[in-house]
């Protein structure tokens, strides 16, 4: 199917788009979809996109791939989060795979590990058969071929934003008042594990958004994404 033009959508256009998806998603996987919860401010607008067609109410199990090296204050904020919204939240954590390697020292060993293979283990344990995430074209040039609805080993990952810019993202969070992690406001523009991402030296639409990333982890993204990564 030939890929919309969203270029010159208002945002309310693009935020109508995200909510059909979810609608299709949610209808098409009924009781067998989770959506995903990183703390960050793309997975939060899922979120919050996801308790608008809930009315209200996230219904659907929030899954958080705790790799037991992230920002303390991202986990607050995603406990917050929890409390506030009233999450049905999953934490998962690959402790036999823990165990096997050096965290945060090999990157494509480290993402496969404790986030690839804990996704797989999530869907499993919880017979889930789709999965939203919170992944954009623009954020990353390993996802500008993704579609909205990407089969996968064994499920399908549901992706309703990723026609959103990055300031797409902040003017929904503004339009909407919703809370975000603070280390937003501290300089960084992608939050991923702490050993791995500093603050960008850009502003918001400036530039690579994930450029205060691991640069050995972005180079090798597109084989990542093939194993399993978001």
């Amino acid at each position: 199917m030939e890929r919309e033009d969203t270029g010159n959508w208002t945002l309310e256009q693009k935020e109508e788009k995200s909510i059909d998806v979810l609608k299709n998603a949610l209808e098409r996987f009924d009781g067998r979809i989770a959506t995903t919860f990183t703390g960050g401010k793309d997975s939060l607008t899922v979120l919050h996109l996801l308790k608008r067609v809930g009315d209200g109410k996230v219904k659907v199990p929030v899954l958080n791939l705790d790799t037991t090296v992230k920002f303390r204050k991202v986990i607050e904020f995603r406990d917050h989060m929890a409390r506030e919204w009233d999450l049905d939240l999953v934490i998962a954590t690959n402790h036999e795979g823990l165990k096997k390697i050096n965290i945060a020292v090999d990157h494509e060993e480290c993402c496969l590990v404790m986030k690839a293979q804990a996704i797989d283990m999530a869907m499993e344990k919880h017979e889930w058969k789709a999965l939203v995430t919170g992944v954009r074209w623009d954020e990353q040039p390993a996802r500008i071929t993704e579609e909205y609805f990407s089969e996968r080993p064994g499920h399908t990952r549901v992706q309703p934003i990723l026609h959103f810019s990055e300031l797409d993202i902040w003017s929904y969070i503004d339009k909407y008042q919703l809370p975000y992690c603070e280390l937003y406001d501290q300089g960084y523009r992608s939050l991923g594990c702490e050993p791995c991402t500093v603050k960008s030296v850009r502003p918001r639409g400036d530039g690579p958004e994930r450029e205060g990333r691991a640069q050995e982890k972005e180079q090798i993204m597109a084989q990542l994404r093939d194993l399993g990564y978001f």
